[in-house]
């Protein structure tokens, strides 16, 4: 893997414009054991079930095939009109065992080669068209194993980028990181149209390697995203939308951009491990305290808006319902279990219900 490197420089608004102008129930359980003879409340930690909405490894296993464009292959698509500047490469990337892991043999990549599209810009998508809030599953992450590789016959250094968009109006954009391949920043984008420098650089990629594992993680309920790369935090709780735009999940866009129209370099992004999964509101069971009259009170914190059963159990074999409660605007409710005087222990989990 490769450092990622911060830099202390001044803040920097913009850079040019958009892409098109270079320049089922889920059940979390949470276990409270209550002992009321020493007040003592121990908490474990929950079980959030992730449902994968897509992912691949670009494999041949997969139907992807090298002789081919990516574009074509597995359901992926893509804007330039010969399907040029895209396709499947071989070990790029290093593995660490002899059953090539956890790379395998096959990547996607975008660049190298020129396109026939005159706008000089790239996308390569492959259609998820998921709505995130109605399913119960706001918390989408995008996950990728990703290297730029430096031009090597010419001069010109292009940008590659990671596009978000949503399912409105054959897809509106929502944001973007860009890595510039001639200064080597890292940049985002909102729908402002404005570049932002985030204060880090990338280094290319290799023959020893060079790959980095992007995050993206983006919360649709509260209309946020933050982003890392590698174990660093590179973007922290942006807006996914400044214009209230539709906040449901298109694709997610591998995109080329020529700096220089008719002057593109042969510089490229190849990545692999391409996943997004989604999951729901994390939500948990605090303890607020035993009143007078013996009731045991709890504060649940979850996804505001949503209804949550609480159950209740002696031996974590049979549960019943406490309460079920709709959290507040603030993502908050306070269950009471006027039973818990009578027994000398007690296990509590919340459940999602709708």
């Amino acid at each position: 893997m490769k450092a990622l490197h911060p830099v202390c420089l001044p803040d920097r608004s913009s850079r040019g414009e958009g892409e098109e102008v270079w320049g089922c129930s889920h059940a979390v359980v949470l276990g409270l054991r209550l002992f009321f003879v020493a007040f003592f409340l121990l908490q474990s930690a929950s079980a959030t079930q992730v449902t994968n909405i897509y992912s691949t490894g670009f494999e041949l296993s997969q139907g992807f095939d090298l002789r081919y464009t990516v574009m074509g292959q597995g359901g992926w698509t893509g804007t330039d009109p010969s399907g040029s500047g895209n396709g499947i490469v071989k070990d790029y990337f290093a593995n660490s065992n002899t059953l090539h892991q956890p790379y395998g043999r096959q990547q996607a990549y975008i660049g190298l080669y020129p396109l026939t599209d005159p706008n000089g810009t790239l996308n390569v998508w492959r259609p998820l068209n998921f709505d995130p809030v109605p399913a119960g599953l706001p918390i989408v992450t995008f996950s990728v194993t990703m290297s730029i590789y430096d031009s090597f016959t010419v001069t010109n250094r292009d940008c590659f980028r990671w596009s978000i968009y949503n399912s409105n109006d054959n897809g509106q954009r929502l944001f973007t990181l860009d890595f510039d391949n001639l200064t080597t920043e890292i940049n985002y984008e909102l729908d402002d149209q404005e570049f932002v420098f985030t204060g880090f650089l990338f280094e290319n990629g290799d023959q020893n390697g060079g790959e980095y594992d992007l995050f993206v993680i983006m919360n649709f309920a509260d209309n946020l995203w933050s982003a890392w790369l590698n174990d660093v935090q590179i973007v922290d709780r942006k807006e996914m939308t400044t214009q209230g735009l539709a906040l449901n999940l298109g694709d997610i866009e591998a995109v080329w951009v020529n700096r220089t129209l008719g002057k593109p370099g042969d510089n490229f992004m190849a990545f692999d491990n391409y996943a997004v999964t989604a999951e729901p509101y994390p939500f948990w069971l605090d303890t607020v305290g035993r009143l007078n009259n013996g009731t045991f009170q709890l504060r649940l914190t979850g996804e505001p808006g949503r209804q949550y059963d609480v159950e209740v159990s002696g031996d974590l074999n049979r549960w019943s319902v406490v309460d079920t409660t709709t959290l507040d605007s603030d993502g908050c409710g306070i269950v009471d279990d006027p039973t818990a005087s009578r027994y000398d222990k007690s296990f509590y989990r919340a459940r999602l219900v709708r």
